[in-house]
């Protein structure tokens, strides 16, 4: 790692930048999909959480999203009034919320996922195996994994 000291502030600048497009990317593939329901990316950021972590809590969900109750109840009352997310009550305590997709959630996710999958696929196959292991340890380490 001693190799990667001579960084120059100019190069990860760079990468930095190089993250800022591969993230507009990826989340604008599926921009035509979103559109068609009205959702933005925070719906979008929201559904692949609840996708990721079925039955995942609301204070997990706001937790992960780090955003606030007002503005997660925005974001998942507009799922609901698609019928795209449900919520189910704990078990053991009525008070807590778990969030599940919908059928018509899974279907919305997996068109949205299609679209996303092949800019990543087409990325991890033009690259090697060593690559993609690097990419997924360093991305991990940026995110505090």
């Amino acid at each position: 790692m001693k190799d990667l000291l001579y960084l120059k502030d100019e190069q990860i600048k760079e990468f930095i930048q190089l993250l800022f497009y591969a993230y507009r990317e990826t989340f604008a593939d599926p921009k035509e999909v979103l559109s068609k329901k009205f959702f933005g990316p925070a719906h979008l950021r929201s559904l692949n959480l609840i996708e990721r972590y079925p039955g995942i809590s609301l204070g997990e969900l706001m937790f992960k999203l780090k955003v606030t109750k007002q503005s997660l109840n925005r974001i998942l009352n507009d799922l609901v009034n698609f019928n795209i997310i449900s919520f189910q009550k704990d078990e053991r305590d009525s008070r807590m919320k778990h969030v599940h997709l919908t059928k018509k959630g899974e279907d919305v996710f997996n068109e949205i996922f299609a679209s996303q999958k092949k800019r990543i696929y087409n990325a991890f196959i033009k690259s090697s195996s060593l690559e993609v292991n690097n990419f997924k340890s360093v991305l991990k380490k940026i995110i505090n994994e």
